[in-house]
């Protein structure tokens, strides 16, 4: 990705005018329209008007005359702030913002550290009980309450329902957690049959 990086920067110094042609391209891809030259009116007039697109969209004149002006404003402020122009064309060609770039050291050991901290209710439990049913019992429970907290963390992430998301992540895990444990009676019971 630097590398990619740094070619844009080399393309920005040698090639801007192709690279303010590209932007406004890419403009246009994520929504905001280029000037239409019959929309393009007197932009202090009141209009209401509309028209129809060849795709059959209804267009307010006066909406069309406001994302003209605003797309100049962006070219402008573009064409003339190279850092600038830089990072917007690295946010729309790849995706990526340099405040989200992540270590993937980093990356790894966050998952580590999360995958360690979910096995702890299903393994602490047997630890501290003696019984292993007991132990399994508690574990159950562990995991089930842990599974509904994250569902929860999960639908404030997401904006979403926070009881059908602690349902919805409780039940797909019970249902893998069903499915890992029949293959694993299904396996037992043909390595036994072998013996």
């Amino acid at each position: 990705m630097k590398g990619e990086i740094k070619l844009e920067h080399d393309h920005i110094k040698k090639y801007h005018a192709e690279e303010m042609q590209e932007l406004t391209h890419l403009f246009s891809l994520i929504g905001i329209p280029g000037s239409q030259p019959h929309l393009c009116g007197d932009p202090n007039e009141n209009k209401t008007t509309t028209y129809h697109s060849a795709v059959n969209n209804t267009v307010d004149v006066s909406s069309a005359v406001e994302a003209r002006k605003l797309r100049q404003r962006l070219t402008r402020y573009y064409g003339s702030n190279s850092d600038a122009l830089l990072k917007i064309m690295i946010a729309l060609e790849f995706g990526v913002i340099d405040e989200e770039v992540r270590s993937p050291v980093l990356a790894g050991a966050s998952s580590l550290l999360l995958f360690f901290i979910g096995s702890l209710p299903s393994t602490i439990p047997f630890a501290i009980v003696a019984d292993p049913e007991m132990g399994l019992i508690v574990s159950g429970s562990a995991c089930g309450v842990s599974l509904i907290v994250v569902g929860i963390v999960k639908s404030l992430a997401t904006r979403g329902n926070f009881l059908l998301a602690a349902m919805e992540n409780l039940l797909i895990t019970t249902a893998g957690g069903a499915v890992a444990y029949g293959v694993g009676v299904a396996f037992q019971s043909l390595v036994g049959e072998e013996e």
